[in-house]
């Protein structure tokens, strides 16, 4: 038997034009030195990532770097341990990813033209984030897992930090630094200790072993390590008791690199979290953990966000929350009903659309801030944004519609949908409970949404209205109408997902 593999490289073809957006970003700038070329080259790789992952997905599944199973020829069949999976859910992840780097480059113009932050570096880490982001969705075992994490990763420490003259933005990179480090060992050691058991790293091979094998499920290692691999993802989702590094972090980065975090970097912990869940973990140890995850998540996040004050750290608190509901759907695993076949393809669809609606949501959100903030400033406080609405009325108007949205209510649709997706996985797999815990913290979410949507419409306080960029306003429109669109026919994300 051949131990050469065949690689298929059409597969591999968003891999690689993520990561030769990253090269080409980084040539540009040495070799030309111009700052609009280089942002123009970076805008120009996502836009082509996020074609070639949809292009390849529509293909159907495929597979490379395998073991195991193959046929006549050395191809990989699809009963094989495959390292790389190329399927529709992975397709959707890259090109949400790809978009989301795209959208954020737009939104960063203002804080490029202020001369403080140097372009060709800024756009070189969000090409590598990206890279992997789009590896993330098609990782199929634990080792490509947890590098594609810390792909995504890894660039965000530098751009949290970029503003050098910064003292928050130092203190928020190396607390981000210091957590992100601790949160990889925990998942490192959780890995291993799971080969200690299996002697795998593939995830289909993990779950169908620990399937099979009751005498393994039941050591006590095999507890611990599935508690270290979600305690360690948990971190990356900024889930509560493991969430305290997200408003530091948020507030003091800069607001386009906020954005990132809130949105990109949250939808790889989902699906990083989501993949071991699905695949590799049993359902009757990590239901119960990610239950209790899910209810005190969305709680603590939403009592704390009704007492702040700085947009950022609202917006952040508010992201904790909603990392709550994302993984609410899988608490539905707490139960035998929430593990029949139809009930698990239901809550893992539902969280993936949900994080899908939300990061659409909040990246409208944060571009707001960003048009109605000065270049190169922090987010402000509420009383910032006072009358906000009236200077501006069509920002402030999406503005309005994202925070509406991320609250659940009409005309915000995909927000609407999303909340009703996740309760009603909930009542399929029987898990009534947390589906009364979802419903009640949507109503508490709405104190605080409501009363900065309030505050863009009140009397104006007096200050000076500034004009958007306009590739701000471009983002801004561009997220907006995407929300409104999926909002109206949400069945194609929420079928992709469970596919």
């Amino acid at each position: 038997m051949s131990l050469v593999q065949s690689v298929d490289n059409v597969a591999l073809l968003p891999g690689y034009l993520a990561a030769g957006t990253a090269v080409l970003v980084l040539l540009v700038d040495l070799l030309v030195a111009r700052q609009a070329v280089t942002v123009a080259v970076a805008a120009l790789g996502a836009a082509g990532t996020a074609l070639g992952a949809a292009l390849v997905g529509a293909a159907g599944t495929r597979r490379t770097f395998c073991v195991g199973v193959a046929d006549m020829r050395g191809n990989s069949a699809p009963g094989a341990d495959c390292s790389w999976v190329w399927n529709g859910r992975a397709a959707l992840v890259a090109a949400v990813i790809a978009l989301l780097t795209l959208g954020v480059l737009a939104i960063s113009g203002p804080l490029l033209r202020s001369g403080r932050t140097p372009a060709g570096e800024y756009c070189f880490l969000l090409a590598c984030a990206m890279t992997g982001g789009v590896v993330l969705g098609a990782a199929g075992d634990l080792i490509t897992l947890l590098v594609a994490v810390e792909t995504l990763t890894l660039p965000l420490y530098v751009l949290v930090g970029l503003r050098r003259a910064s003292l928050a933005g130092a203190e928020a990179a190396v607390t981000f630094f210091v957590v992100s480090v601790v949160a990889t060992t925990v998942t490192l050691l959780g890995a291993a200790l799971l080969y200690a058991v299996t002697g795998s790293l593939h995830l289909d091979r993990l779950g169908a072993t620990l399937a099979a094998r009751d005498d393994l499920r039941d050591l006590p290692l095999t507890t611990v390590a599935v508690a270290l691999v979600v305690a360690g993802l948990a971190f990356k989702v900024a889930a509560v008791p493991f969430h305290a590094w997200a408003p530091t972090t948020y507030d003091g980065a800069p607001l386009p690199v906020a954005a990132y975090l809130s949105t990109a970097s949250k939808l790889g912990g989902v699906v990083a979290l989501l993949a071991v869940v699905q695949r590799a973990l049993p359902a009757g140890v990590t239901g119960p953990v990610l239950a209790a995850l899910a209810a005190l998540t969305m709680t603590v996040g939403n009592l704390v966000a009704l007492r702040q004050r700085r947009t950022v750290r609202l917006l952040a608190w508010s992201s904790v929350a909603q990392a709550g509901y994302i993984l609410a759907p899988l608490g539905a695993l707490a139960l035998a009903a929430g593990r029949t076949a139809d009930a698990r393809d239901g809550a893992y669809a539902a969280a993936v659309a949900y994080a899908v609606f939300f990061v659409l949501l909040e990246l409208a959100a944060f571009a707001a801030v960003v048009a109605l903030r000065p270049a190169d400033g922090d987010g402000g406080t509420l009383a910032d944004l006072r009358g906000a609405a009236r200077r501006h009325p069509w920002v402030g108007g999406a503005f309005a519609l994202a925070l509406i949205g991320l609250a659940g209510l009409p005309p915000g649709l995909a927000g609407l949908f999303a909340k009703v997706t996740v309760v009603r996985s909930l009542l399929a797999g029987h898990a009534g409970w947390l589906a009364l815990v979802v419903a009640l913290n949507a109503v508490l979410g709405l104190a605080y949404y409501l009363r900065v949507a309030a505050t863009l419409y009140a009397v104006p306080s007096g200050v000076a209205a500034t004009r958007p960029a306009r590739t701000v306003a471009v983002a801004l429109v561009v997220a907006t109408v995407a929300a409104v669109v999926i909002g109206f026919a949400p069945q194609f994300v929420l079928d992709v997902a469970a596919r």
